[in-house]
């Protein structure tokens, strides 16, 4: 059996598969192994994906996941795995590997996911070539759901928000400055807690400000890192993330803008991938 992992910093997608058929389907809290222990990873493996698969022979595990970029963190990742699927061949490769594969295969082109945070690569068809990293929420993520949730409670914060704004934010959410401080600052996983804000953008579409705050996050993403790469223009943009999907109307504008041919864009890689490892 082949167990596939699609996991953002948010949340992780798992699909047990045996030859055609999906077997099991379920989801758990994301990974990140810039921004979590090892012990929490661990943790998360033994309560929340272990009792999912239980009695299940796993031969091969396929987890692709944000922060997986570098050595280190993929053997990190993969010694967690060790401790509770020994026997099983395992394969950790980082978010933008997954996206390429769900969204285009073998073909290259120009990969980008907007989630929780960011990223971008230019995917030759087999690996990803160039890379612009995002930096992670606090020295970077444009485009992100980290990214524009800072901005919102910004907004808040500073009273930037006109009056019908404010009082739509203080009536959703009844939070003090320091409640928002202590979760920032003190909490765990605090790049989740801003990033939750940005349902307040997509529950606002139509104002001014709200609009402003999306686009001008995108079009950061945009310059800084997809204006980057010497393959755009030439060929196409992939998009996948909650971001990208939720806000794909104005990433097809801004592709417009730039001269860009926008391809797939997906919420989720993991139907891709799927459909990516059956062929394999």
């Amino acid at each position: 059996m082949i167990l596939i992992a699609e996991s953002g910093s948010t949340k992780t997608t798992w699909v047990l598969i045996e030859k055609d058929k999906i077997v099991r389907q379920f989801e758990s809290a994301g990974f990140n192994p810039y921004t979590q222990t090892e012990e929490l990873i661990c943790k998360t493996i033994k309560d929340e994906v272990s009792p999912e698969v239980a009695g299940f022979l796993i031969n091969s595990i396929h987890f692709y996941g944000a922060g997986c970029s570098t050595d280190q963190n993929k053997e990190l990742m993969r010694k967690c795995f060790q401790q509770f699927f020994p026997k099983a061949k395992i394969e950790i490769e980082h978010d933008l590997i997954a996206a390429a594969r769900a969204l285009w295969f073998d073909k290259p082109g120009i990969v980008a996911i907007l989630g929780t945070g960011s990223n971008s690569g230019y995917y030759n068809g087999k690996k990803i070539m160039r890379n612009s990293p995002g930096l992670g929420y606090v020295l970077g993520d444009e485009g992100s759901g980290a990214y524009m949730g800072k901005k919102v409670l910004q907004y808040y914060l500073y009273r930037t928000f006109d009056a019908e704004l404010h009082q739509k934010f203080q009536k959703k959410y009844q939070l003090e400055a320091a409640d928002i401080l202590d979760a920032v600052y003190k909490k765990p996983l605090p790049n989740r807690y801003i990033a939750s804000f940005t349902l307040f953008l997509a529950e606002n579409r139509g104002h001014y400000m709200i609009e402003n705050i999306i686009e001008d996050s995108v079009w950061d993403f945009f310059s800084v890192h997809l204006a980057r790469y010497p393959e755009s223009g030439k060929i196409p943009v992939f998009f996948t993330g909650s971001v990208a999907f939720g806000f794909q109307d104005i990433l097809k504008e801004l592709c417009k803008t730039f001269g860009w041919k926008p391809g797939r864009i997906l919420a989720k890689p993991m139907e891709g991938l799927i459909t990516y490892h059956k062929t394999k």
